[in-house]
């Protein structure tokens, strides 16, 4: 039995970086809660959180290393995810 999936290996330096704009944006979020933006405070959290997701899913479990399919079909939960929230959202807005 072979065993045909390669070893991706990140350097330490990259991991660093990487953890180092979660901290950063983890400061930003919480900066974002001190501006008064109405509703878009929410959004602005929500897309900073989805930037945040995005480092660790690509990085951190090596995601940007495995095949396309495998992508594709993270990308299409990930929407379904969202949509979901997103009409939980308007559902509670709208009330």
């Amino acid at each position: 039995m072979t065993n045909d999936t390669a070893e991706h290996i990140v350097s330490y330096r990259k991991l660093t970086a990487v953890w180092l704009t979660l901290l950063v944006l983890t400061v930003a979020t919480v900066l974002i809660t001190r501006v008064d933006l109405g509703a878009g405070k929410v959004w602005a959290a929500l897309a900073i959180a989805c930037l945040k997701s995005g480092l660790v899913i690509a990085f951190f479990m090596h995601m940007k290393y495995e095949a396309r399919l495998f992508r594709i079909i993270l990308f299409v939960a990930l929407v379904t995810l969202a949509t979901f929230i997103g009409f939980t959202f308007f559902d509670v807005l709208y009330r």
